[in-house]
C-alpha cells in the first residue's frame, strides 16, 4: 500500500487495492480469532464451570488434530471424570447415611471444642433426645465426656436417659476441614450378654427340668399309693409315717410346680401384638391387688402395640413386688403411672418399701430375696419387655424410702 500510494497511480486503483487489502486483512483477523480467542475463551468458561461444580458442560471442536482442540478434548475428559467422582461419592454418601440410619450403634463425632457435629439416629435415641437438638452440644452436656478420656477401648457400665446397661467403647480421630475431630462409637452389650446368660440357664432349665420331673413323677406316685394302701388296709399307721407320707407328696408336688414355672419361662413364647390401651391396662392389673390399695395416676391417653397377656403378667409381678416390699416395711403406698415422651412409654410402679438390696442379681434367675421366692418374676418381666423391644430397670427412690420399677416401651410410629 505504500508503493500504490508513493507511486504514479490512479485515486481509483489506489482505493481499490486498499480496499482489498484492508478486507483481506479483517477476514484473517477474524478467522484467526475463530481459531485462537474463541477456544481460549471456550477453555476459561469451562474452568470456571469446574470451579463451580457443573460437571455437565462439554466444549465443541473438540480434536486431537491442533493443539487448542487437544486442550479442549482434555477438558472434557477431565469434566466427565469429575462428574464421575461426585456421581461415586454421591452415592458412598447416601449408602453411609443409610448404614448410619439402620445399625443399632450409637455414633458420634465431635469436633476440638468436644462439640457434637455429627449423630445417627441411634445415637439420640440412647440419649433420649430429639436429634435435631443434639448438633454443636458439648459432651459433658450430653454426658459423654467421660468417653472421651482414658483408653480408646474398652467397655463401660453407663447410665443415660434412653438406655441402662454396659456399653462397648471405641474411639479415633479423624480430619475434616484441616481441622482435628474425634468419632465416638458406643455399642449396648448388655443385651447381648443377657441373650447368651437366658440362653445358658434356659438349657440348665430344660435339663434339671427333665432329670427332676423324671424323679419326682414315681415318687409322688409311690407316697400317695402307700399313704392309700394304708387306709385301705384299715390299720392306724404311726402317726410319724403318716406325716412322713404327707411331706413326701406336698412337696413332690410342690417342686413340681416349681419346675414348671421355671419351663414356662424357657419357652416364653414370641409376643402376639395387638391394640392395647394404656390406662384400661393399669387399671386391669391395679386392680386385681387386694392386700393394699393401688394408686392409679392418670397420664396421656394412647395405645401400644404389644401382648396384652405377657405385659399383664410383667405388671402384676411389679405390682405385687411393690406390696410385698410395702408390707415389709409397714408402709401403705404403692402407686402406678405412665407418661409418654420421645416415642416411648414409661409405666412407673413406686412403693414405700425398704428399697433395693446392694444386689447386682436383682434379675438373674434363681435369685430372690424373699423367704417363699421362686427368683423368676424379675427375670421373666425383663424378659417379656425386651421382647417387646423395650427395657425393665429398678432403681431407689429419690424422693424418699421406697423402690421405683420403670417399663420402658416403644411407641408405635
Amino acid at each position: 500500500m505504500w508503493i500504490m500510494w508513493s507511486g504514479d497511480y490512479s485515486a481509483k486503483v489506489q482505493w481499490t487495492v486498499t480496499l482489498v487489502v484492508a478486507l483481506t486483512w479483517i477476514g484473517f483477523a477474524s478467522a484467526a480469532r475463530e481459531r485462537v480467542i474463541r477456544p481460549i475463551q471456550t477453555i476459561g468458561n469451562m474452568i470456571a464451570g469446574l470451579r463451580e461444580g457443573d460437571f455437565s458442560i462439554r466444549a465443541r471442536g473438540a480434536t486431537p488434530t491442533d493443539d487448542l482442540g487437544l486442550a479442549l478434548l482434555e477438558l472434557n475428559t477431565l469434566g466427565e471424570t469429575l462428574r464421575q467422582q461426585r456421581l461415586g461419592a454421591l452415592e458412598a454418601t447416601t449408602l453411609l447415611r443409610r448404614v448410619m440410619e439402620e445399625i443399632d450403634v450409637a455414633v458420634f463425632a465431635f469436633d476440638e471444642g468436644n462439640r457434637v457435629q455429627l449423630v445417627n439416629p441411634a445415637g439420640a435415641r440412647l440419649l433420649g433426645r430429639p436429634l435435631e437438638r443434639l448438633h454443636n452440644r458439648s459432651a459433658s452436656e450430653l454426658g459423654l465426656a467421660p468417653f472421651l478420656e482414658g483408653e480408646s477401648t474398652g467397655v463401660r457400665d453407663a447410665v443415660f436417659a434412653g438406655r441402662t446397661g454396659r456399653f462397648g467403647l471405641r474411639r479415633g480421630e479423624f480430619r475434616q476441614g484441616g481441622k482435628p475431630h474425634r468419632l465416638l462409637v458406643l455399642a449396648d452389650l448388655s443385651r447381648a450378654l443377657r441373650d447368651e446368660e437366658r440362653q445358658a440357664w434356659q438349657r440348665l432349665v430344660r435339663v434339671l427340668g427333665h432329670e427332676v420331673n423324671n424323679s419326682l413323677a414315681p415318687i409322688k406316685s409311690v407316697a400317695q399309693s402307700l399313704q392309700m394302701r394304708v387306709k385301705a388296709s384299715g390299720q392306724t399307721a404311726d402317726e410319724d409315717v403318716e406325716r412322713g407320707l404327707d411331706l413326701i407328696a406336698s412337696r413332690s408336688e410342690a417342686l413340681a410346680r416349681l419346675m414348671g414355672a421355671y419351663a414356662r419361662l424357657a419357652r416364653l413364647p414370641a409376643p402376639k401384638r395387638a391394640p392395647l390401651h394404656v390406662e384400661t391396662w393399669v387399671r386391669r392389673v391395679a386392680g386385681l391387688e387386694t392386700r393394699l390399695p393401688v394408686a392409679v395416676m392418670t397420664g396421656p391417653n394412647c395405645t401400644i402395640q404389644a401382648d396384652g397377656d405377657q405385659l399383664d403378667q410383667l405388671l402384676i409381678n411389679l405390682v405385687t413386688n411393690a406390696v410385698d416390699a410395702a408390707l415389709q416395711a409397714h408402709g401403705s403406698f404403692v402407686e402406678v403411672g405412665w407418661t409418654q415422651a420421645n416415642n416411648h412409654l414409661d409405666v412407673t410402679v413406686r412403693d414405700d418399701g425398704p428399697g433395693l438390696p446392694q444386689s447386682g442379681n436383682l434379675f438373674v434367675p434363681f435369685f430372690t430375696t424373699k423367704p417363699s421366692g421362686s427368683g423368676i418374676g424379675l427375670a421373666l418381666s425383663r424378659q417379656i419387655a425386651e421382647s417387646h423391644g423395650g427395657s425393665l430397670t429398678l432403681a431407689n427412690r429419690e424422693d424418699g424410702q421406697g423402690c421405683v420399677a420403670t417399663l420402658r416401651l416403644p411407641m408405635e410410629e
